[in-house]
């Protein structure tokens, strides 16, 4: 993939939770700078076949396609939001389980640990 400035945004894709979107926004507070977005990307690898990856991302991809939520700039590369699309993301915090979750309707299966899919 090049580094480029042709993105694309969109209505649909991935949705952000209020409570996911809150807390990226503290994270990237805590990070001090505004230039920063998360990406979402799907890789080859997990026990199921493919994983998710979330980090926050400077760069700006050939393709992305781009969505906001609330001040919050969600990225996936073009190859991803297929897998990606009509997906949700939650953030969760309880005395289980913290982090962050995706739903993923596109996804046919997945493992016990929730990392991976297929």
């Amino acid at each position: 993939m090049s580094v480029s400035d042709e993105t694309t945004i969109v209505s649909d894709g991935i949705l952000l939770s209020e409570a996911a979107a809150a807390k990226v926004k503290a994270l990237l507070d805590q990070e001090g700078r505004e230039d920063l977005a998360l990406r979402v990307a799907v890789q080859p690898g997990g026990c199921s076949g493919l994983r998710y990856q979330l980090f926050f991302d400077e760069r700006s991809l050939d393709g992305d396609v781009i969505k906001d939520f609330d001040g919050v700039k969600v990225v996936t590369d073009r190859m991803s939001a297929p897998y990606l699309g009509g997906a949700s993301i939650d953030f969760v915090d309880t005395i289980e389980k913290q982090g962050f979750t995706i739903d993923n309707p596109n996804a046919s299966g997945s493992c016990a640990c929730g990392d991976s899919f297929n």
